[in-house]
C-alpha cells in the first residue's frame, strides 16, 4: 500500500516516512501543498498524511480540492492547532482524521492502520464496466457471461485499468506502479504494449463494443466508447 506524506518539516517527513516503511508501506513525500496535490493526482496513493500549514497552498485547500474532484481515499490531517474550530475546519474539509503535533508516531501509526483497515471493509470486490465483472477476490473475470483466463500479470493490468476507468493511463504509470519500475526505457514499453494487446484481444475479441482503447501517443484508457 502507497502513503503520501504532504509535510513542509523535512525532518518530521523524513522520520514518518521511515516509520511507514518500516511497517511496510510505501511512502512518497511532498514539502509544499502544490506538489502534494500534483502526486495525489499523478500516483494514486491509498491514503494521505498532510499539515494544514504548507507553503503556498495550504493543505485545507488541497484536501477540500480533491474530495470535489471525487477523490476518496482516507486523510489524516496534522497540525500545531489544536482549537474546537481548527478541528471542524480540518474534517469539514474532508479529513478522516486529526492529529495534533507533537504526536508519538505509534499512535499516527495506529490512526493509519485503523483507517486502511476500515476502507478495507468498505472496498468493492468486484469492478465492473458495462458487461465485464472481475472479482478480486476469487480472481474470476468475464464478460457478458463468458469467462476470461488471464495470466496475473494481464489481471493486474486489468484492475489498475478498472480501478481508474475513464482516466488515461500512461506507460509511464504503468511502468511504475504495475512493473515497479521507476525508470522506463524502450524495451519495456515494448513489453507493456505486447502484454496490453493480449489483455485487449482477451477482454474485447468478439464483442461489438471495445472496453480497453489506446489513446494515441498517451497510454490506454477502459471505458465504453462514447456512443
Amino acid at each position: 500500500m502507497r502513503i503520501l506524506i504532504i509535510e513542509d518539516e523535512k525532518k518530521l517527513a523524513r522520520a514518518l516516512k521511515e516509520s511507514l516503511e518500516h511497517e511496510g508501506f510505501d511512502v512518497d513525500v511532498a514539502h509544499t501543498g502544490e506538489e502534494g496535490f500534483f502526486l495525489a493526482n499523478e500516483r494514486p496513493c491509498d491514503l494521505m498524511i498532510l499539515d494544514i500549514m504548507l507553503p503556498g497552498r495550504d493543505g485545507i485547500d488541497v484536501l477540500s480540492t480533491l474530495r470535489k474532484r471525487d477523490w476518496r481515499m482516507p486523510a489524516i490531517i496534522l497540525t500545531a492547532k489544536d482549537t474546537v474550530e481548527d478541528r471542524v475546519l480540518g474534517l469539514d474539509c474532508g479529513a478522516d482524521d486529526y492529529l495534533v503535533k507533537p504526536f508519538a508516531t505509534a499512535e499516527l501509526l495506529a490512526r493509519v492502520r485503523a483507517l486502511l483497515r476500515r476502507r478495507g471493509d468498505e472496498r468493492a470486490t468486484t469492478l465492473n464496466v458495462t458487461d465485464l465483472a472481475m472479482n478480486l477476490i476469487t480472481r474470476d473475470v468475464s464478460r457478458a457471461g463468458r469467462s476470461i483466463e488471464l495470466t496475473a500479470k494481464e489481471f493486474e493490468l486489468l484492475e489498475y485499468l478498472l480501478r481508474r476507468q475513464g482516466t488515461v493511463v500512461t506507460r509511464e504509470m504503468l511502468a511504475r506502479d504495475v512493473w515497479k519500475v521507476s525508470v522506463r526505457a524502450v524495451p519495456l514499453d515494448n513489453v507493456i504494449d505486447v502484454h496490453m494487446a493480449r489483455l485487449r484481444k482477451k477482454v474485447d475479441q468478439g464483442f461489438a463494443v471495445p472496453i480497453i482503447q489506446t489513446i494515441r501517443g498517451v497510454g490506454f484508457i477502459a471505458r465504453p466508447p462514447t456512443p
